[in-house]
């Protein structure tokens, strides 16, 4: 196994862990933690794709990133640096 190869696990589970967490009701998808997640692993993703010119892969990842930072930039400008407050888990 490459060093690549280990780095793009890395930033394939920082998505997942993102997404499992938010699907386990343990983070909102619009947190600064998710989102901090989702721009990373993507990030990471899209460089990979970019210097393998994997365009379809790059467009994903590239979109995914660019999405996840805006959202960040738009939650920290709308509501300040303040934590999400805790899902509410309704039985």
């Amino acid at each position: 196994m490459h060093i690549l190869d280990i780095v793009e696990i890395i930033g394939s589970l920082l998505i997942l862990a993102g997404f499992a967490a938010s699907q386990l009701g343990k983070l909102d998808a619009h947190s600064v933690p998710y989102l901090v997640l989702n721009i990373v692993g993507s990030a990471i993703l899209a460089v990979i794709a970019l210097s393998q010119q994997s365009w379809g892969f790059l467009l994903l990842e590239g979109t995914w990133a660019i999405v996840s930072a805006a959202s960040l930039v738009a939650r920290v400008i709308r509501r300040g640096d303040r934590p999400a407050p805790p899902p509410t888990h309704q039985a």
